[in-house]
């Protein structure tokens, strides 16, 4: 039981994810993140796009929230999952994006302040769905 409740938070929380993540850097900040690139050619086509590896990358995030508000950290409200999804993704953007800024000429600072901040969002807005899915049917 506690397993599927795990994989139907995720399963929402990769939904969210990738409406998110389309809607966040697919047209909100598309052209202000491809005017920020430091080469061109950085970012496939619509086209070009490989669905399954987004999908399953969304997937692997979502677990991750899932299992570690159910299991370690008993999160079942949407504050408490978009506080604690929000640390933790702005945490993950923070080291990788610092550290691709660091070593790799993909984002200028500019680029890499804004990743930042809407992977934090939208680790914020995920969590949230986690947390409040894992929370249906408890007992307060």
């Amino acid at each position: 039981m506690r397993l599927n409740k795990i994989l139907i938070a995720a399963l929402a929380g990769t939904v969210v994810f990738f409406l998110l993540g389309w809607l966040v850097w697919g047209i909100v900040l598309r052209d202000f993140m491809a005017a920020n690139y430091v080469s061109s050619g950085i970012l496939k086509a619509d086209k070009d796009m490989i669905l399954w590896a987004m999908v399953l990358g969304n997937f692997a995030a979502a677990f991750l929230l899932a299992f570690i508000f159910d299991f370690w950290a008993n999160i079942s409200t949407f504050v408490t999952g978009a506080k604690a999804g929000a640390l933790i993704f702005g945490l993950i953007a923070v080291s990788m994006d610092l550290v691709w800024y660091a070593s790799a000429n993909i984002l200028n600072l500019n680029g890499t302040i804004a990743d930042i901040i809407a992977s934090t969002v939208v680790g914020a807005i995920v969590g949230g769905v986690i947390g409040l899915v894992l929370g249906r049917g408890v007992k307060k």
